[in-house]
């Protein structure tokens, strides 16, 4: 939706802190607008109109003086508006303004009566909040500067070198002077002894459905990324449903190295069954290679598996917002919720496949939601992701794990999420579609991308260079090449320590190549011998 950047502490130049947040100008290519309290503290915003175009302008005032800025959609707010807040006046029709009417009427102990993603900063006199959604679907950072000065901002580009030290703000918190920080989410699903429930594949279609209903709420034109994997075509299926009802159309999009890319021929196998609108884009792998500097300036990680899918990711969104639209669904965190990574067929016992499925989830937030939100965000588009619905999370994830492992169902991952969706009367999808493999994004774009990657990568990197990895980059030490090239990018960015410490690296548990590509998965070598078998009998 948009860029935020709040400095609580006085003297700070404001025409400094307009060039800091146009840094960031990406994220909200619409308009731009700064407020300084009369405390002397700032607010700036850089917007991506989506609800209440004309009128939505942030920063927005409260009743009083107190003043926000927020990044995010708050999908309930209709809902606010008629119960809790119908005592108060509204200056705008915008989502966001019953941020700073929950502030004024309940204090600090409001987010967990916002259903939907945002990062906001609510400023009263000197008292201020603020707060990251449960999950981390928006980005937020906070810092320190030398003169106490406290900042926080949508992206660490706006503030890394206004800070003496500066981290990412936790998902599911809010932070205030007088609390510090505060773990308002405390679901129970993140208890993994919780997990008892029995599986109810209604209750999962018409949950899914719910959560994917209340996300195409837009005022702008709506869109839906689809890799033809069984987590996107299953939202874009969703919603094209609902659009129908409605007489809309939706419109479908998919990349890759070319024509015959397994997701883009899945997604328009999807595509075509469903009745979308449906776009292709493709691009070349000198294309990916170059953009890397820049892409990884926007993402602002240097995580191998971020950077390799990020970078189809970025090409789509770019050709999205060329075709005006703003928003879009994607089908992130099935595969946490879920245990959908091939390697967790190798669990060793069902707590540890619950125990890994909890913690995928709760670093989402370090990957691919930072990939969803970065990559689409350098184009001025807003993902929105309906597996992380509050609802869902606690559905699906307090099933018992032994519901849930591939090893239940001879080897087929997400077996229950494509069960609920399996009705031959009403089919949602096309067979081969709803029982396809997993096929990673970075991967089902072209084999050949990762592939020609790491060759790049490792072209970059001599092999002295390599030998002192250590030397250079002593925390969080890069392992291949690939790694290294992109930690060297990385830094000429951001060669601050407190930029390093806040990329996590993700590597797959229980299986011998750790390499973080599905196809370094046993189970994804036997699917490609076994479908190379299938074509020659074909052929022959």
């Amino acid at each position: 939706m948009c860029g935020i950047l709040a400095i609580i502490g006085k003297g700070k130049d404001e025409a400094l802190v307009k060039q800091l947040s146009k840094r960031m100008s990406h994220r909200g290519p619409d308009e731009s607008d700064l407020h300084i309290t009369e405390k002397g503290h700032i607010l700036s915003h850089e917007r991506l109109s989506i609800i209440d175009i004309d009128g939505g302008k942030q920063p927005i005032q409260g009743t009083k003086q107190v003043w926000m800025v927020h990044n995010g959609e708050i999908y309930n707010h209709q809902q606010l508006r008629e119960t809790v807040l119908k005592n108060h006046t509204f200056r705008t029709n915008s989502d966001s303004e019953v941020i700073v009417h929950l502030y004024e009427e309940f204090g600090y102990d409001f987010c967990n009566k916002l259903d939907g993603m945002f990062a906001f900063v609510v400023i009263n006199g000197d008292d201020y909040i603020a707060g990251r959604d449960p999950l981390g679907v928006k980005p937020l950072y906070y810092g320190l500067d030398e003169r106490g000065r406290i900042y926080f901002a949508s992206e660490m580009k706006v503030i890394a070198d206004q800070c003496q030290t500066f981290s990412t703000f936790p998902p599911g918190h809010y932070y205030t002077p007088k609390t510090g920080f505060v773990k308002y989410y405390r679901p129970q699903w993140e208890d993994a002894s919780k997990a008892v429930e029995e599986v109810d594949y209604t209750a999962i279609r018409q949950v899914l459905t719910d959560a994917v209903a209340k996300r195409l709420m837009s005022d702008v034109p709506l869109g839906v990324l689809l890799s033809g994997g069984l987590d996107s075509s299953l939202i874009t299926s969703i919603a094209a449903k609902l659009m129908k009802e409605k007489g809309e159309q939706l419109h479908s999009f998919s990349i890759g190295l070319d024509a015959q890319a397994p997701d883009v021929v899945a997604a328009r196998n999807v595509a075509e069954f469903l009745g979308t609108e449906h776009h292709e884009v493709f691009f070349t792998i000198q294309e990916g290679v170059e953009i890397l500097d820049k892409l990884i300036w926007h993402l602002e990680t240097y995580d191998v598996t971020s950077i390799r899918a990020s970078t189809p990711m970025y090409f789509l969104s770019q050709a999205i917002a060329e075709e005006g639209v703003k928003v879009v669904l994607s089908g992130e965190g099935a595969d946490e919720i879920f245990g959908g990574y091939l390697y967790f067929r190798n669990a060793p016992t069902p707590a540890d496949f619950q125990k890994e499925t909890i913690e995928r989830v709760q670093k989402l937030f370090t990957a691919d939601l930072l990939r969803a939100d970065k990559s689409t965000m350098a184009h001025g588009l807003e993902a929105r992701v309906p597996f992380l619905d509050k609802a869902f999370l606690e559905l699906a994830i307090t099933i018992q794990p032994e519901e849930k492992q591939p090893k239940s169902y001879n080897g087929i991952e997400k077996y229950i999420l494509r069960k609920a969706f399996d009705t031959p009367e009403q089919p949602y999808l096309p067979e081969n579609v709803l029982w396809r493999q997993k096929e990673q994004f970075s991967d089902g774009v072209g084999y050949k991308w990762i592939d020609a990657l790491i060759a790049y990568c490792e072209q970059q990197v001599s092999d002295a260079e390599f030998e002192s990895a250590e030397e250079r980059f002593p925390y969080n030490t890069p392992a291949t090449k690939e790694a290294y090239f992109y930690r060297s990018v990385f830094a000429k960015h951001f060669p601050q320590l407190s930029a390093a410490q806040t990329v996590r690296k993700w590597i797959p548990k229980w299986q011998a190549n750790t390499d973080p590509s599905g196809r370094a998965n046993e189970a994804h070598i036997k699917a490609d011998i076994a479908v190379t078998a299938d074509v020659i009998k074909a052929e022959v």
